[in-house]
């Protein structure tokens, strides 16, 4: 059983819910503070993963910080220095409507993410964390979700894991199969945000039953492009430090709730790839879409995008990985990769019939597909 999310339907839900969360608070303040972000919504999981997206922001200012090559990051001093600092930041969030707007409408994606797919939710996760640091990367995160948590809890300094994704991976796979007639059921999670706004479930997804004989056998046309998954989704700014952080935060909770996450996979290197020919009335014509994009709007944007795999959008994400990619984040993640090495627009065209037209089926007037080729021709700057 696999779910299949209505992207478009999902981003305008995360938009709307956003937008008039926003419109109450800030219609009587002109920021949002860490006390009052715990209990923005009815949904701890949408908060918390707010206060998440902040920690990560603080990460990243913290890692520029430390490539400064004057200073002695790793001196002691220095470390229960950059703690207190986090923690005086915790205690003095302030965001204006317009930075905190965002953060919000992301949220909202990623929770009604987790919910509905967690095991491609928390495979992201891990993607993010790398092959150095999964189990570090739980310890400082596991406070932040609140659904389906026991998926991953039970990953944390468990014996006999090797520190790799795939690693991980197959050991969440294993969770997954043993706890899933046991986790909340997505719509069970979902009432919270209905408390706020309206969520159509039948519109939000329908689960798909997977016949044998739709189930594509695994080839090294997958094995190549399989593992490298889509991170996505995440925020960023100041941040909330955890119960067993050597950080304290002001934050209360009241009470808790399990959260889940899949997420991307790694790329295997050295796998010799064979891709299915495309039929040529399938095929992207690669002359007719760059003239079709630069005789539209499109052509002020045209090589406006530096690197695609840094440049998809969450919901796009959804989208694609959904649509175009066989629900495989992997897939997609190393897809836009390869299109990030070509040199011109028709290099790309020709890369993208050769191994995902013809071999994932798609169908080149779709709205999928035509949205992920405005993004290519927003990449490059040259048609050849």
């Amino acid at each position: 059983m696999s779910v299949k999310i209505n992207s478009k339907y999902l981003e305008n839900y995360s938009l709307e819910f956003a937008k008039k969360v926003c419109d109450q608070y800030f219609s009587s303040k002109k920021y949002m503070t860490g006390a009052e972000l715990v209990k923005l919504t009815p949904s701890k999981q949408v908060n918390f993963f707010v206060i998440k997206s902040l920690f990560e922001a603080w990460q990243e200012e913290l890692e520029k910080l430390k490539s400064n090559p004057y200073f002695d990051y790793r001196d002691n001093n220095v470390h229960l220095a950059l703690q207190e600092f986090m923690n005086v930041l915790s205690r003095s969030i302030k965001i204006d409507r317009e930075n905190f707007e965002p953060l919000l409408v992301e949220s909202v994606g990623f929770s009604i993410v987790l919910a509905l797919d967690p095991l491609n939710f928390f495979r992201g996760e891990f993607d993010k964390a790398g092959n150095t640091g999964i189990n570090s990367f739980l310890k400082e995160n596991k406070k932040y979700y609140r659904w389906h948590e026991s998926l991953v809890t039970s990953l944390i300094d468990r014996a006999g894991i090797s520190q790799s994704v795939d690693a991980y991976k197959n050991a969440l796979q294993q969770n997954f199969e043993q706890q899933k007639d046991t986790l909340s059921t997505a719509e069970a999670l979902l009432e919270e945000l209905k408390q706020v706004l309206y969520l159509d479930f039948e519109i939000l997804f329908e689960r798909i039953e997977k016949k044998p004989q739709d189930v594509a056998p695994f080839s090294a046309d997958h094995a190549d492009v399989r593992e490298d998954k889509i991170d996505a989704i995440q925020d960023e700014i100041v941040p909330e430090i955890a119960e067993d952080s050597d950080v304290e935060m002001d934050f209360e909770e009241e009470g808790s709730e399990e959260v889940n996450i899949p997420h991307e996979e790694s790329t295997p290197s050295g796998a010799t790839t064979s891709f299915k020919s495309v039929d040529p009335k399938k095929a992207i014509d690669p002359l007719q879409a760059w003239a079709k994009f630069e005789s539209e709007q499109y052509s002020i944007m045209k090589g406006t995008i530096s690197e695609l795999s840094e440049s998809v959008g969450i919901n796009q994400r959804f989208m694609f990985t959904k649509e175009l990619f066989d629900g495989n984040p992997d897939l997609m993640k190393h897809a836009l990769k390869s299109i990030d090495q070509c040199d011109s627009f028709m290099e790309a065209i020709q890369l993208v019939n050769e191994r995902y037209v013809g071999e994932l089926n798609w169908d080149k007037n779709s709205e999928p597909v035509e949205e992920f080729l405005q993004l290519i021709f927003r990449k490059f700057d040259q048609k050849v």
